[in-house]
């Protein structure tokens, strides 16, 4: 078939497109950044750049297209969320009837009243509903594969507390399923078409509290016991901040992942496998294979990307006045420094003052932002889209340039850019760039007041670069 992905660039996207190239599918990989999906390095799929806000530009995506999966949501994108997802379901279900799609296939949540969230989620597989299209409506809960956010929360619980002081929902019940059976199902309600208009919950094989799915975490991975002591004073608001704290999901993506844990989410799944017998992965083992993915850099995409709160970043901007730039000489080749540049940030840090950088990250998260806890999806190679620590990258010239804009809690908006030119086949030049551009007099007075800092950060650290690059060519070399 001819088949789109709308909101292709996402955690679920990500891993379908290639799913649906393994099974025969002319597919079309849609996002509202066409450089997102072609960092995703995909053979034999087209992409094409479109904003489910933007109508007209998905009709030109659908166009010519029999079936389109629709995997666009607004978690964590701030207070509006819902009336954005309201707005790009309408304009979604429209231009597939414009279009001329035999079929929608949309993935959903589990019924939950207590979530703002899956009431969002109901209410977009709804107005899908109500256009002249038919849906396949699947409904998840938890998705258990590396990268996904339910799943990194589980992960830095037990990792970072043995001793845990949860709140009730602890005791509450879910059926998780692993990433790859959820795949199986998207792929396999295409190849049945008497799914058109049925709504369908999916759901792994086991019924397991959160209690059990940290305490078989901690047992897979060799963790010892966790001693979790629920208690029935701590609110979803408050269970968020202290997710926020010591995991890498933030407040605003963790505060709506606990709604819908305030009750039993437990999936009515006897329609859809009859329909589709696949056999369903353990807890366990979807656990082992996401922690295989994770050591492997097999991930493929996180919960951070592709959500509509990244509404992209235009390199053309102008930074008024407040900037530095540096440049150094490099002894090695632009590979080598190149190499140097693109693994920047996570574990390889930032070559000069790491120290003031967690500082800064630490500041950021009592601020309640992102702070440094988001890490990178893969040591060595960036795309755009991907999260570096605080850092999004917003533009990649392979082996050139890499622009990187900040997302952490600023009175303002700054970029931090690396250029890398060749001077000799055994040299380079390194150019870093921090620009910044103030919101009013509190963005002033910030630059201002960390200028000092900025600039031994700034001057010190395309020199330590510099070096790293030189040791590289070096070992290389020998």
């Amino acid at each position: 078939m001819r088949v789109a992905v709308v909101g292709a660039s996402g955690y679920v996207g990500s891993h379908l497109v290639p799913r649906l190239i393994a099974e025969g599918h002319t597919v079309r990989a849609v996002a509202r950044r066409r450089a997102v999906l072609e960092g995703r390095g995909w053979a034999g799929v087209e992409l094409v750049e479109a904003d489910a806000l933007d109508r007209a530009s998905l009709e030109r995506a659908l166009e010519g297209i029999e079936v389109a999966y629709y995997l666009v949501h607004s978690m964590g994108s701030g207070s509006d969320f819902a009336a954005r997802d309201r707005l790009a379901a309408t304009n979604f279900r429209e231009a597939a009837a414009h279009c001329g799609l035999t079929r929608i296939i949309y993935l959903g949540g589990l019924e939950s009243a207590g979530s703002e969230h899956l009431r969002s989620r109901r209410e977009t597989g709804e107005l899908l509903r109500g256009g002249s299209v038919p849906v396949t409506e699947l409904r998840a809960g938890m998705v258990v594969g590396a990268g996904s956010a339910a799943f990194e929360v589980i992960r830095d619980l037990v990792n970072h507390l043995p001793v845990m002081i949860t709140p009730k929902w602890v005791t509450s019940r879910s059926r998780p399923i692993a990433m790859d059976d959820l795949l199986a199902y998207l792929v396999g309600v295409l190849a049945v078409p008497s799914t058109g208009g049925m709504t369908l919950d999916i759901g792994g094989p086991e019924t397991l509290s959160y209690r059990d799915l940290m305490k078989q975490f901690a047992e897979v991975t060799g963790g010892g016991r966790q001693w979790i002591i629920p208690v029935p004073v701590l609110s979803p608001r408050i269970s968020s901040y202290w997710l926020d704290l010591v995991t890498a999901v933030p407040a605003s993506i963790a505060r709506p992942l606990i709604d819908g844990l305030k009750q039993d989410l437990l999936p009515n799944d006897g329609e859809i496998r009859r329909l589709i017998p696949i056999p369903l992965t353990p807890y366990r083992e979807a656990v082992r294979r996401a922690l295989e993915d994770e050591r492997a850099n097999a991930v493929v995409a996180r919960w951070t990307e592709g959500s509509l709160a990244f509404r992209g970043y235009d390199p053309t901007v102008s930074f008024y006045s407040k900037g530095t730039a540096t440049t150094v000489p490099v002894r090695a080749p632009a590979s080598a420094t190149w190499s140097v540049v693109s693994s920047i940030g996570g574990r390889s840090g930032y070559y000069f003052g790491d120290g003031l950088w967690r500082l800064r990250g630490a500041m950021d998260r009592l601020l309640g932002g992102v702070g440094m806890r988001r890490g990178r999806r893969h040591p060595t190679r960036l795309h755009v889209g991907d999260a570096v620590d605080f850092w999004r990258v917003a533009a990649v010239e392979e082996g050139k340039r890499l622009t990187l804009v900040a997302e952490m809690k600023l009175p303002g908006a700054a970029v931090l850019e690396f250029v890398v030119s060749p001077t000799g086949p055994d040299s380079s030049e390194l150019t870093m760039t921090a620009r910044f551009h103030p919101a009013g007099i509190l963005g002033l007075l910030y630059w201002y007041a960390i200028s000092p800092a900025h600039g031994s950060i700034f001057s010190r650290t395309p020199k330590a670069m510099a070096q790293r690059a030189e040791w590289l060519a070096t070992v290389q070399v020998g």
